[in-house]
């Protein structure tokens, strides 16, 4: 079970709990893409600089939202959302994951039960100013670019085995956290990442299975083809006010929703204001989608620390999966 994850409202309890990476609140903001240039805002606030001048990023940002990834078919043609049509979509999303009451919660784990609502942090309830109906910005229609050939062609993976723990997924095995990426992907809690810098480095760190990217901008070469990384090899640059970190060289075991380890990343980290920073992300893999896509999440900055997520306090949960597994194992072999 994870312990001390934080969320990054301010005056919002402390939530944590185990789900499935869902993209699952509207983020606040306007719907352009992030700018690369320029120093200062369209309101008159200036980024403010480091000592060593490049643009201040660093501080802990939250990316709590509850805006999905692609658009819902109920918005197909629209961007943004009315505010009425906005309060209704969060609404029926809430029904959905609700568990605190008993018709709801069709996430709840079959026998086991789950969380209440308190552990949780989807980023309900936050002011909304844009009322996005999708996380994707291109293609403009909101949705994942159909596969290739080539992908449609792939075996689907044939669900996890029990056989050893190496047949069990990342995330399970705290091997890398769910959310933390690259991308860093919306989830119901642990939305949290704080950003450090230095001269010739930028860290990106996420306390989600103590994940911390250290990215270095001096423009030196990704590592050799032959050398695969769980998070991939990350090398960063500035575009104006705009650090952009480019990542190859994934391992075939990592994916971004059935890519391959032909994938290249580029994010984009640009803030806009106090409070604001512009995540921007860009998938590029020609073996499994027909084209690139591009998602844009809105971070807002925390007042609070990041506490240790000690993921399965030992992975005491995937010893007891693998015992399991030997005991319904021995039953079978007993006829029962």
């Amino acid at each position: 079970m994870p312990r001390h994850a934080r969320t990054s409202r301010g005056s919002a309890p402390m939530r944590l709990a185990w789900v499935m990476p869902v993209v699952v609140v509207v983020l606040a903001g306007t719907p352009d893409h992030a700018q690369a240039g320029g120093g200062q805002a369209s309101n008159g606030w200036a980024v403010p600089r480091t000592p060593s001048g490049q643009p201040d990023l660093q501080g802990v940002w939250d990316f709590a939202t509850i805006t999905p990834l692609e658009r819902p078919a109920q918005f197909a043609g629209k961007e943004v959302l009315t505010a009425e049509e906005s309060a209704a979509y969060e609404q029926s999303r809430f029904a959905i994951v609700d568990h605190d009451t008993d018709a709801g919660a069709v996430l709840v784990c079959a026998g086991t039960g789950n969380y209440n609502e308190f552990w949780y942090d989807r980023g309900y309830g936050d002011v909304v100013t844009d009322r996005r109906s999708s996380l994707i910005l291109d293609p403009p229609d909101g949705q994942i670019p159909p596969l290739t050939a080539e992908a449609q062609r792939r075996p689907r993976p044939a669900g996890l085995s029990s056989d050893s723990w190496v047949d069990r997924g990342l995330g399970e095995r705290c091997v890398i956290g769910f959310n933390a990426g690259p991308p860093m992907m919306p989830s119901a809690y642990n939305n949290n990442v704080q950003l450090f810098q230095a001269p010739g480095y930028v860290v990106i760190f996420n306390e989600m299975v103590h994940d911390a990217r250290i990215v270095p901008l001096d423009g030196r070469s990704h590592v050799p083809n032959s050398i695969r990384l769980w998070s991939g090899d990350s090398r960063g640059h500035w575009e104006g006010d705009t650090l952009v970190v480019e990542t190859a060289n994934f391992s075939d075991r990592t994916s971004v929703l059935g890519s391959t380890k032909a994938l290249r990343l580029t994010e984009r980290f640009t803030r806009v204001d106090a409070d604001i920073l512009h995540y921007e992300f860009t998938v590029d893999d020609p073996t499994t989608f027909s084209s690139a896509w591009t998602a844009q999440v809105r971070m807002v900055r925390s007042g609070g620390p990041i506490f240790e997520y000690a993921c399965h306090e030992g992975n005491i949960g995937l010893l007891g999966i693998l015992a399991g597994a030997r005991f319904q194992e021995a039953e079978a072999r007993r006829g029962r």
